[in-house]
């Protein structure tokens, strides 16, 4: 619902039609597609009290789950360097931010999500398993699938390592970089209240952008033997459940723009 009600504003107010807002709409949309891709089935479990899951419904959840996954880290670093030109270079940010370029980086985004997902769902489809596996977990993870395979797991190894150095980060390193400098340049503003002004434009990414690869790093790049299954499955419901729901909650709560326009909605109610 706060996602919902986040995209309606955007939608309908003329005073959320930029960039930012454009990307803030396809993550509050992401949000709601990457929850409903392992709510339902859990939803089923607690109603029936039956934990069973076919071999292709398992791969399919795995496919969708991977998929806005890369699509959050791709568009999280989008929007970084969209605030990174707004703050950097606010006299071009029109020109470098046309509406041309942001649907062709929110497109990719979602294009690449998908391709970077198609190896992964690849080679654990491919693994052997034994006709019923036990899944210490909520969801068809690739690291349980990873446990629970009876065949050489180098290829699935592979493809997390290769996803996890190539994929995550990269788009760590393009966050990190344009937010040295964003600071760099917030800085070297020498009023107080247009460092606060600066600032207070970026503030909300940056808190959405450090939860979600605390979380990633802290899930996935820790050894085995520091993450337990019971502490990765807590991580993993803060990963896909707690940051889409604090998402609307973060860009809202703080932004004047999106308050000023949700009180104008209800007054035309």
């Amino acid at each position: 619902m706060g996602n919902m009600i986040l995209i309606l504003l955007i939608c309908f107010s003329p005073t959320l039609k930029t960039p930012m807002y454009f990307f803030l709409c396809n993550l509050s949309c992401l949000d709601i597609v990457y929850t409903t891709v392992t709510s339902p089935k859990l939803i089923h479990i607690f109603a029936t009290n039956n934990g069973r899951i076919s071999f292709i419904g398992c791969i399919i959840q795995l496919f969708f789950f991977v998929s806005f996954w890369n699509t959050e880290y791709f568009l999280l670093t989008v929007m970084s360097y969209d605030r990174y030109v707004a703050i950097c270079k606010p006299l071009h940010y029109t020109m470098i931010m046309n509406w041309r370029l942001c649907t062709i980086a929110a497109v990719g985004t979602w294009i690449g999500g998908v391709l970077g997902a198609v190896s992964s769902a690849a080679v654990t489809s491919t693994a052997t398993y034994n006709s019923s596996s036990d899944l210490n977990h909520f969801f068809c993870d690739i690291k349980v699938l990873e446990k629970v395979a009876i065949s050489d797991t180098t290829p699935i190894q592979n493809v997390i390592l290769v996803q996890g150095t190539l994929l995550v980060m990269t788009a760590f390193l393009l966050t990190l970089v344009s937010y040295i400098y964003i600071i760099s340049t917030i800085l070297k503003i020498r009023s107080t209240r247009g460092k606060y002004k600066a600032f207070s434009t970026c503030a909300s990414h940056l808190t959405v952008v450090t939860s979600f690869y605390v979380l990633i790093f802290d899930l996935y790049f820790r050894t085995k033997s520091a993450v337990s299954l019971d502490q990765g499955k807590v991580l993993t419901v803060l990963f896909a459940y707690i940051i889409p729901l604090l998402n609307p909650v973060i860009y809202s709560f703080r932004n004047k723009d999106v308050k000023e326009a949700f009180k104008r909605m209800c007054k035309k109610q």
